[in-house]
């Protein structure tokens, strides 16, 4: 015969100061571990969703980066026409030459700056980027100091409002628009006239990337190893997602000490689960003598009072996944180690990780429990019953 539940659930809402006390610990665990699973999806969500699936981005060989590559205006001449790269109504290549550097903005979050990656572009790579739409104000001139900025760039630095300008390169650049992209990590940049900006570095002839579209799916992969394979152009292709997604990365340091945190507070909390059990079953030993009384089997205790504290880590759990609800959506950034630049990206509270982290709450309730539930199953009758 089993213990109905109800009987441990009054019992944690007499003990409630008990109850509210072990909660919460697991709950602080609980919400640690969540927070780190939302950081960690919300860099991942924002660099996989980026790229477009039939764009190519060409840069050096051997160069793990657009900051790092110098890649040559004669060699993207000669690679624009080749053969399945996608052409626009004019007839023309759907192939943009590119110059990516970084510069530094302050803001509340960053008083000393942050790395921002500026990026100049001619109008094909605007157009190779279709999914990208003025938010306000409008595109920058070609062969002006002009800059367009991505949205998560207006809504993080004060500096980069349209009206406003930016001190870099030679002189000020006026910021002239806000850009809005699907593809979430391209609103973390800042574009500009290709020549404009090549002018004011010195780079006139080593810029650093390509970006191509191919025809279709087919292509795409052919024109990667025609690209790849040709020793003439001494160039790597690979898929603009792929090259997204490597920076990944970035946040593996963030969910390996999130990760570690919550482990070790993970520890305190199933010594707290523990004590907390460890002293129900020191204060009921004579309710535990009766239910032997009654006929309740020492598997049906034991198996009652492990309920009792899963029932606590349960409550624990949705405590902690509350804690951490209100961090969905915020706006964040981290620096990234392939681009050198800060990548702004959204906490994603998703449901995976709410799962993860009420898995999480269960395991601290099972392991705190299963010592005192033993302890309690245990207990003589008559012992039981003369304590007090």
């Amino acid at each position: 015969m089993a213990i109905p539940l109800s009987y441990n659930l009054r019992n944690l809402v007499v003990r409630k100061t008990t109850t509210a006390m072990t909660a919460l610990g697991i709950a602080l665990t609980v919400a640690v571990l969540v927070a780190a699973f939302a950081l960690v999806d919300g860099l991942r969500l924002a660099f996989e969703a980026s790229g477009h699936p039939l764009n190519i981005l060409i840069t050096r060989k051997g160069s793990d980066s657009e900051l790092s590559s110098n890649f040559e205006r004669r060699v993207f001449n000669d690679l624009k026409f080749k053969p399945g790269i996608a052409r626009d109504a004019k007839g023309e290549p759907l192939a943009s030459l590119e110059m990516v550097t970084v510069i530094s903005l302050v803001s509340s979050e960053f008083p000393d700056g942050s790395n921002i990656s500026v990026r100049g572009v001619t109008p094909v790579g605007l157009e190779v980027r279709e999914d990208t739409q003025l938010e306000a104000g409008r595109w920058f001139t070609p062969g002006r100091r002009e800059v367009t900025v991505g949205s998560s760039i207006a809504k993080r630095y004060p500096d980069a409002q349209i009206g406003k300008k930016l001190k870099f390169g030679r002189g000020e650049w006026d910021v002239v628009g806000v850009y809005k992209s699907d593809q979430p990590a391209r609103n973390s940049e800042i574009m500009t006239d290709l020549n404009q900006a090549a002018s004011d570095f010195e780079r006139e002839e080593v810029l650093s990337s390509a970006l191509v579209r191919a025809v279709d799916e087919v292509a795409h992969q052919a024109l990667i190893n025609d690209l790849s394979y040709d020793t003439r152009l001494n160039v790597q292709a690979r898929p603009e997602k792929d090259y997204y997604a490597q920076q990944t990365s970035s946040g593996d340091l963030v969910r390996y000490l999130g990760t570690f945190v919550a482990l070790i507070m993970a520890v305190g909390s199933c010594f707290a689960a523990m004590n907390t059990m460890y002293a129900a079953v020191a204060r009921r030993s004579k309710e535990i003598g009766t239910l032997r009384v009654l006929g309740f089997s020492r598997r049906s205790i034991l198996l009652s009072f492990l309920a009792e504290s899963l029932m606590l880590s349960v409550l624990g759990g949705v405590l902690g996944i509350v804690m951490v609800l209100p961090l969905n959506g915020l706006t964040t950034g981290i620096g990234s180690n392939v681009t050198f630049a800060e990548t702004a990206f959204q906490l994603k509270v998703s449901g995976d990780a709410m799962m993860r982290g009420m898995t999480f709450a269960l395991f601290m309730g099972a392991f705190g429990g299963l010592l005192p539930a033993f302890s309690a199953a245990r207990k003589q009758i008559l012992t039981a019953l003369r304590q007090i």
